[in-house]
């Protein structure tokens, strides 16, 4: 049986199947047979209907049973239903359950009712970036992309250390990391190795200022009083490189017990504590400052870009790099707190 998105295309462009019709020198009961799978079309008729959208057959029309085999989560939905988005990542098209991002609720490609799969949005998986991270201010590489090229960006949230793993098992195409080591020293490249081998790059994004968030009524000058105050701290999950800050922060300091509450990433330590729950965390100093937190910094970091050698050459990870090297793009991080952008678009 046949599959097609062709009515999802055709009212993605405000067109009736009639005005369909003309464009594809069809009648409009042809169109509507083709769209009901009552009707096969000609190849011709396949053509015109692919050209009239600019896109492939391929993306119009498929096997239904092909279709429905060939579905692969990225990761499972939470229930037997819901919305996902599509992407096309190492060779297949991956669907993503829709969750929360960085930029904001985005459109669905479809949704997924009792395991059948209806799409609804013609959105290319060939144009669609997947990155995870915890750069609070991709929304403006995400612009960026979108300006250069028209693709489209999912920022999804996660640790340094689970972007990286994502990142091997082929199911995004950028991991976004900053861990530091005992030392000090700069681990990123170490981690990525180790998990990925040689075969990677890493894209400086920017190096910026990590440190300690404060209700600013507490009126602490020093992490020194911060550690000696009696204050209800919000914890870090594993795997961050907040985390690693977090530990080397509190030291011996920390309760055997651990922490009644975790942030998932750098804003959910400002909301934990702009609605009362903790006083003080563990972030970078953009989100405490645009909340108006006091920030006492603790070390500068570098957060890179990861992507595998082999990927180097899609045109995503092509339009990712002119983003970044883009002056435009190093201006809005110049801009923000806590951004140093002097190496800014190099390559490892």
């Amino acid at each position: 049986m046949l599959f097609t998105v062709l009515p999802a295309y055709r009212k993605n462009r405000s067109w009736s199947q009639q005005e369909l019709a003309q464009r594809c020198n069809l009648s409009r009961a042809e169109v509507s047979a083709i769209e009901t799978g009552r009707v096969i079309p000609s190849t011709a008729a396949a053509l015109a209907l692919a050209h009239a959208f600019d896109c492939s057959v391929e993306q119009l029309f498929g096997l239904k049973e092909t279709e429905q085999q060939a579905v692969q989560w990225a990761w499972r939905p939470k229930g037997h239903s819901g919305r996902f988005w599509r992407a096309r990542v190492g060779g297949r098209t991956l669907l993503f359950p829709t969750e929360s991002t960085r930029i904001g609720t985005l459109p669905s490609d479809g949704v997924c009712k009792d395991g059948r799969i209806e799409i609804s949005t013609p959105c290319d998986p060939e144009k669609t970036l997947v990155l995870v991270g915890c750069d609070p201010a991709v929304a403006l590489l995400a612009a960026r992309i979108g300006a250069l090229s028209g693709f489209r960006v999912i920022p999804l949230a996660y640790s340094s250390q689970r972007a990286i793993e994502l990142l091997k098992q082929g199911l995004v195409h950028v991991a976004g990391v900053h861990l530091h080591g005992q030392a000090g020293q700069d681990e990123n490249f170490a981690a990525a190795r180790t998990v990925l081998g040689e075969k990677f790059r890493l894209l400086r994004i920017a190096r910026w200022d990590e440190g300690v968030a404060l209700d600013p009524l507490l009126k602490l000058g020093s992490i020194k009083s911060a550690l000696t105050s009696n204050l209800r701290w919000i914890g870090r999950e594993k795997g961050s490189g907040a985390r690693r800050c977090f530990d080397h922060v509190l030291g011996h300091r920390r309760r055997p017990e651990g922490y009644q509450y975790h942030a998932g990433d750098h804003q959910a330590v400002t909301e934990a504590i702009l609605a009362g729950w903790a006083q003080a965390g563990v972030c970078v100093r953009l989100p405490a400052e645009e909340r108006g937190l006091q920030f006492l910094k603790v070390r500068e970091e570098n957060y890179d870009l990861c992507f595998l050698a082999e990927e180097e050459g899609d045109p995503r990870i092509q339009v990712l790099l002119e983003a970044i090297r883009s002056i435009s793009y190093k201006n809005d991080l110049q801009q923000l707190p806590g951004y140093h952008t002097g190496n800014t678009g190099e390559l490892q």
